[in-house]
Formats: C-alpha cells, structure tokens, sequence
C-alpha cells in the first residue's frame, strides 16, 4: 500500500475541508487542541531555573497522540498545519516532540485562508517552526501560570473560595476599581444651560447661549444655579435674535478600516447582538470552511485572530475589478490604512477569501 503525506490540523471541520482540497495522496488529521501543557496540580513552572516549564501530556489525549505517531511512521512527510498564531505554532512545536521531529527542519506549513490555491501553495513551500512565536505563547503561558497560581490561593483565603486571579483580568480590575474610586470622589458642581429654537424660512433649528459682548470682546457666560439662569432669561429679547454670521462646512467621511478581531466583536455585538464567543464560533467556522454546493467546502474569510487592517495586493486587484465591474471607475479608489502602533500585524485585516463570491 502507498505510503501517503501526513497534514496535522488542530479543528477536525479544517481537517475534512483541507482534505478535499489536497485528495488521497494526502492524510488530513486533526490534534482537537493542545496536546502538552503545564500540570494542573503544581505550579509546573521552575522560577528558580530562568522559569522553565515542565510540560506533560494534556489529560485524555492519550488515544489521539497514540494515532498520531501511527500516522506519522506511515507517512512519507508529515505537515504541521496548525493555525497561523502562536498558539498554533506552539502545537506545532510540541507535536515535534511528541513525533521526534526536528523543529529546525521545513514541516511548517500555514493558511492564512482556506482556499484549495492557498492551501496548495502552502504545502508546496514549507518552512521551519517560528521559534519567536513559540517563545512568545510560551511566555504567556508562563506568566498565566504564576500569577494565576500565586495570586488564586490568596483570593480564597481573603475573599471566596473559587475564586481566581489571572494575568489580564487582575490587571482589568484593578484599572475598574481605581476608576471607581474616582467617580466615587468626584464632586459634582451645578451648571445651567439655555437654549432657544427658532424658525426661519421654515426650517427649525435650535441656539444654545455661549456668552455676552463686553466692550467688543466675547466673555464666556457661566450659570451656576436656577436664579441666575431666570435673571438672563429676563434680560433676553425674545423678538430681537437675528442671524449675524453663518458657517458653512463640508464634512468628509472616510469608509471603515477592515475588520480586526476587536472591531468585527464590537459591529457583530451592536449590529447583531452577539457575544464575543459566538460572533468567534461563527468566524471559526467561516474561515474553516462551509459547504458551498455539492461536496465542495471552502474557507469563506481570512484568519479571525489579527490585529492589523492590511490587505493583500493581489485581493485589493481583486475587489478592484468587481467595484469597476458593478459601480464603475469612479468608485475604485483604493486606501491604504496604517497598523496601529504596536500591532503586530503577522496576518492581513479579516475579509472575505474571494470578492467575486457574492451572498
């Protein structure tokens, strides 16, 4: 029987998808998630020894890493096709150690978007396991682990039982409670504000009172109570307002950047009202693959885990030839938006795999 290349996933949804797209020279399984991590019932971390952890294998994936070294002695090549982040490149790195493979050879391989092209060309060009991504899951892991298993203990002991402390929500609570502390110390101070409405030609708009005329030179009104507020009302001739100057403005609306895992959570939640875990659960399937007719399945959007609002030169052509194409040449303008300081821009903004793919 002919040997056949081993692609190792993490979702079984992305293993069936990629699996139709590479054919039966190819065998497409998936991890189901992590495969080793720290133990649960020690700190599992050696502050001592420039922290270094002590992974063991994740309960109840005994089966799975036992089918996977059968896999992988029968293959010809084995691929590691976890996700394009640091946790994916992180389950890559393990799973080297599990499979006793090199790190430093070229098994890597990864999709921004699942489309039978892009998966082709990925498994065609692989590459070596990004150590600095690695570390950098790594150090968050670490750092979830002693904070998290320093501070929890504490939390039980002065507060609740069950309670648990972590390394951003800690950190998140403490920035809520110093806010707190100062809306709770904030004085408030009375002020008042008049308005008029007005008519003219028919057209209704309102006036709000900014200040009085010294000498020529405008003096800021303020009004601290009701009885000051009368006073000025007295003082007012309500047939004498006129119009003196009239400034007129153009406005100029840029379109959104596109969307980053942040922004597509805030529309999805005020346009739609899902919470943070669905609108992922729905981006997760989408860029895993859907069923689009007949057998075929196709990932639909890009990567869903990024924090840049680039896009790639060859979809940008792309939607460039649909606008022209639907809307003419006067709608073709292209934009270019910058990452945002400290963005680490691995993967493009999150759009849809094709523009000529309509609903």
């Amino acid at each position: 029987m002919a040997k056949k290349n081993l692609v190792i996933v993490e979702s079984p949804t992305k293993a069936r998808t990629i699996g139709r797209m590479l054919g039966n020279k190819y065998k497409v399984v998936a991890t189901i998630g992590h495969l080793r991590d720290l133990p649960k019932s020690t700190m599992g971390v050696d502050i001592e020894n420039n922290f270094e952890p002590k992974y063991i294998n994740v309960r109840g994936k005994g089966p799975v890493i036992n089918d996977l070294r059968k896999d992988a002695k029968k293959a010809d090549f084995v691929y590691l096709a976890t996700d394009p982040d640091r946790e994916g490149e992180a389950i890559s790195w393990h799973l080297c150690h599990i499979l006793d493979m090199d790190p430093d050879e070229k098994h890597r391989v990864s999709f921004g978007e699942i489309t039978k092209d892009i998966v082709i060309e990925a498994i065609e060009n692989p590459k070596a396991i990004d150590k600095n991504l690695v570390d950098a899951q790594q150090a968050r892991r670490i750092l979830d682990r002693i904070v998290g298993y320093s501070l929890s203990p504490l939390l039980w002991k002065k507060v609740k039982a069950g309670l648990s402390g972590g390394r951003v929500q800690s950190v998140a609570l403490k920035l809520i409670c110093e806010r707190e502390d100062e809306i709770r110390s904030f004085v408030p101070e009375e002020y008042w504000r008049i308005r008029a409405t007005h008519v003219e030609d028919k057209i209704e708009f309102e006036s709000e009172l900014q200040g009085e005329l010294i000498n020529g030179k405008e003096k800021k009104l303020e009004i601290p109570n009701e009885k000051s507020a009368k006073e000025i009302l007295g003082k007012l001739d309500r047939n004498q307002f006129k119009i003196s100057k009239v400034q007129k403005r153009k406005r100029k609306r840029n379109p959104y950047a596109p969307y980053t895992t942040s922004t597509i959570q805030q529309d999805a939640y005020q346009r739609l009202g899902f919470s943070t875990r669905k609108t992922m659960q729905v981006a997760q399937q989408l860029y895993e693959g859907i069923s689009i007719g007949g057998n075929e399945s196709t990932g639909l959007i890009t990567y869903m885990r990024t924090d840049s609002t680039r896009l790639s030169g060859q979809f940008i052509g792309e939607a460039k030839k649909y606008i022209i194409d639907q809307f003419g040449e006067d709608y073709s303008q292209t934009r270019n938006y910058g990452s945002k300081k400290g963005a680490q821009d691995a993967h493009e903004a999150i759009r849809p795999t094709s523009a000529f793919r309509s609903p």
